[in-house]
C-alpha cells in the first residue's frame, strides 16, 4: 500500500491549482486531486493572498475559503510551536510568509510544494517536480 503524501501548498501553487494554470506541473496535478493525499494551505498563505490582493499585488478568487472548500483543500492553522519554530530557522529568505509556511512544514513534516528556490535552503521537504 502506498503511504498518502502530507504536502503543504506555497501560494503561487494554490494560485495556480486554484486557476488551472499550465504553470502548475502534472505531477503535482496528480498529489493535489488524489483524495488519499492530505494537502493543505496554510491560514498563513490565506492571509498572504488577502494582504496582496487588497493592495493590487495579486488576483485571486474573492470567495477563497469557498474555493479551497470545493478543492476539498484542508487548512493548516497557525499555532504557537509553528512561531515559535522561527526562532530558530536560519535566515536564508526573508519573506515572513515563506518563512511562516517553512516553520510549519517543518513542525508538522510536511513535504512543500513550490518552486520557491530559497526554500532548497532549509531543512524542508520539497516536493519533487
Amino acid at each position: 500500500m502506498v503511504r498518502p503524501l502530507r504536502v503543504l501548498l506555497d501560494t503561487h501553487v494554490l494560485l495556480w491549482w486554484l486557476d488551472d494554470d499550465g504553470r502548475l506541473p502534472d505531477s503535482w496535478r496528480v498529489v493535489i486531486s488524489d483524495p488519499n493525499n492530505d494537502v493543505l494551505v496554510s491560514a498563513v498563505t490565506v492571509a498572504e493572498i488577502a494582504v496582496k490582493s487588497s493592495i493590487g499585488k495579486l488576483e485571486a478568487p474573492a470567495d477563497l475559503l469557498n474555493a479551497l472548500r470545493i478543492s476539498n483543500l484542508d487548512t493548516l492553522p497557525l499555532q504557537a510551536d509553528h512561531a515559535a519554530a522561527l526562532r530558530d530557522l536560519p535566515w536564508h529568505h526573508r519573506d515572513p510568509f515563506d518563512r511562516l509556511l517553512i516553520a510549519q512544514a517543518t513542525v508538522e513534516d510536511l513535504a512543500v510544494a513550490s518552486v520557491d528556490r530559497s526554500f532548497a535552503a532549509y531543512a524542508v521537504r520539497l516536493l519533487p517536480v
